[in-house]
């Protein structure tokens, strides 16, 4: 019987020396931000996920954000190379993690892409231009992914980390997204929310079984959701928010 699987890790107490792009780096408390994510990992719990921990790398800052390590489809799991060096050290753990349930494939240099940067809308993968994800790592998981019927589509996005701090799917062809991130027009035919304007970081939700997980510092942008029909389930993440965090990054999930 399939199992819907959500691979996470739990949060290294050197997360305040994570890497960051657009944010100020501010104190951060790694026990409060470790109390957040098990409460993140209760809800994936409630939404029908089996959690699985990954063993833990204390001395990796970023290494709670498993999401970067690999692009997980139905037929093949694509492990990446991130675009900041210092991570590349997570990857082989995931890769572990994700063997016994999915045939490999590797991004090799001198691409570079990170798992927040994808976004899968049906056979189409978006992959954002990004600081982390670079030309060559995009061509090459087209070209991987080309033989299981994908296609891979490189965009541009400004102001951001990653594609997916700009734009998520949040219900059957409609999206989440920060207008002044993504332009909308590079997803035709699926509607679309803006997040509120006093909440930029909102774009980031994770849609799992029929709900979506939504960061509880962001009430307007979720009453948006609400209007259109859509349940959320708000989590306490702000600690997590620090090191350039969101709820698509602290989990892998797939079926298996």
């Amino acid at each position: 019987m399939a199992v819907l699987r959500a691979l996470t890790r739990a949060v290294p107490p050197s997360l305040a020396r994570c890497e960051l792009t657009h944010q100020q780096r501010q104190p951060i408390d790694a026990a409060l931000a470790a109390l957040q994510h098990e409460g993140y990992e209760r809800a994936l719990a409630a939404l029908g996920c089996a959690v699985q921990r990954l063993p833990a790398e204390p001395e990796l800052p970023d290494s709670v954000f498993v999401e970067d390590a690999a692009v997980v489809l139905d037929e093949v799991a694509v492990v990446t190379r991130p675009g900041a060096a210092f991570r590349r050290a997570e990857v082989g753990s995931v890769a572990a993690a994700l063997r016994p349930y999915r045939e490999l494939r590797c991004i090799e240099p001198p691409g570079t892409l990170e798992g927040g940067d994808v976004l899968r809308l049906g056979r189409v993968l978006h992959v954002g231009l990004s600081t982390r994800s670079n030309p060559s790592g995009i061509e090459q998981l087209g070209a991987l992914l080309r033989p299981f019927g994908y296609e891979v589509r490189g965009v541009a996005m400004l102001g951001c980390l990653h594609l997916k701090s700009a734009v998520t799917l949040v219900a059957e062809r409609t999206l989440l997204l920060n207008p002044e991130w993504i332009d909308a027009a590079l997803f035709p035919g699926f509607a679309h929310v803006d997040v509120d304007r006093a909440e930029p970081a909102a774009a980031n939700a994770l849609l799992v079984g029929g709900e979506v997980v939504i960061p509880a510092g962001h009430p307007r942008t979720r009453r948006r959701l609400e209007e259109r029909g859509i349940v959320t389930r708000p989590v306490e993440v702000d600690e997590l928010a620090k090191a350039e965090a969101g709820v698509t990054c602290c989990s892998l999930i797939f079926t298996a």
